[in-house]
């Protein structure tokens, strides 16, 4: 009998907690404007009961009513997207005086500032090519840690200095690529769509522009259309080892093999194509594997990456640098920064390749 009562109280607890939840997440769903009482009282409740996540709550006018900490009930492999992320730094007018071919799209740590000058010093040089229109963002997310706070200071700083920064108020982290991904998508259809291609690319990795751009070909009518390209992984498994960095839970994605999908470590897409995942993703349970579910939305939208024509041109290994070797490459991988500044200046030295 007193198994049965504690198991009932236990069970009324989490129903009653659900319930609180539930109204909360309704009035922010629904855009209701509530009393502010109320809503403390909501919060107070769902605080002293330990429920948990950041959630923003607006009014009608889509300003700030209250920002509480509530945290929906979720896992360390939970990704919280779709969701309305505000810009903390923003570059709105980036593609308003000048339509780019090519927007190289640079997820990055916000205390990574070696990598983001070293791309500044190389292939990230947006005058690289002439005649050719190419912009360089950083995409970030908020910093953690006890030296928050002077790294943002730091951002706002470099963002002053070089105006190539965006960041949003999601925590920056590994879990989190995904909404960076998202994210990323989102400006690019928000405020540079009418530009053909972009690529997103990590910090670690060397990109010959130059054949990028040839391979795109600006003066190609029509530009392509629902186009991704870069390492194509088909039959990929799920690593099912928790050891792994790319651990998939069986609870959350419980197939043995992924879809066909482009490895993140640099994938180019045309423009058009952004909008439908972005669109697509809020019908496709989030991973915190970001290529996989960019994968993901793809084969919703029944549109699988195109295979690129060598498939020496997109690289997974760091292979020892060759001036002829490399000028045929698109991407190469697993660089640090000084090795990738090291190459880059080798590789811009007057003369043949090969």
């Amino acid at each position: 009998m007193g198994v049965n009562l504690k198991l009932f109280r236990i069970c009324a607890l989490t129903v009653f907690k659900m319930t609180i939840v539930s109204i909360l997440v309704v009035i922010y769903c629904k855009d209701v404007s509530f009393p502010g009482v109320i809503l403390r009282f909501l919060f107070a409740v769902v605080d002293n009961l330990q429920v948990i996540k950041s959630i923003r709550f607006f009014n009608s006018q889509a300003t700030p009513m209250i920002t509480y900490n509530l945290q929906l009930p979720h896992g360390p492999y939970d990704v919280a997207y779709p969701y309305n992320y505000t810009y903390i730094i923003n570059e709105p007018e980036k593609c308003s005086k000048m339509t780019p071919f090519l927007i190289l799209m640079v997820p990055v740590a916000p205390d990574n500032r070696l990598s983001r000058d070293t791309i500044r010093r190389t292939w990230g040089n947006e005058s690289l090519i002439p005649g050719v229109n190419i912009l360089r963002i950083f995409y970030l997310g908020l910093p953690s840690g006890e030296q928050a706070s002077r790294i943002q200071e730091e951002l706002k700083n470099e963002s002053r200095e070089h105006q190539d920064m965006v960041q949003k108020d999601f925590m920056d982290s590994y879990f989190n690529l995904t909404i960076k991904t998202m994210m990323i998508l989102d400006w690019l259809t928000s405020y540079c769509s009418e530009s053909p291609y972009a690529i997103k690319i990590d910090t670690d990795t060397f990109l010959n522009v130059d054949h990028l751009v040839k391979f795109l070909d600006p003066k190609a009518i029509p530009t392509k259309k629902d186009f991704i390209t870069g390492v194509i992984i088909e039959g990929g498994e799920a690593r099912r080892d928790r050891g792994s960095k790319w651990y998939m839970p069986e609870e959350v994605y419980p197939k043995r093999t992924y879809p066909l999908y482009v490895s993140g470590i640099g994938y180019i897409f045309s423009l058009d194509l952004a909008q439908k995942i972005l669109e697509k993703s809020k019908y496709v349970k989030p991973l915190h594997l970001e290529d996989v579910y960019v994968g993901m939305c793809l084969e919703e939208l029944n549109i699988k990456p195109t295979y690129p024509p060598s498939q020496s041109l997109f690289n997974l290994q760091c292979l020892p640098f060759d001036k002829c070797l490399y000028s045929k490459m698109i991407t190469m991988t697993d660089l640090s920064n000084s090795e990738l500044l090291y190459y880059w200046i080798a590789f811009q030295k007057p003369g043949p390749p090969c």
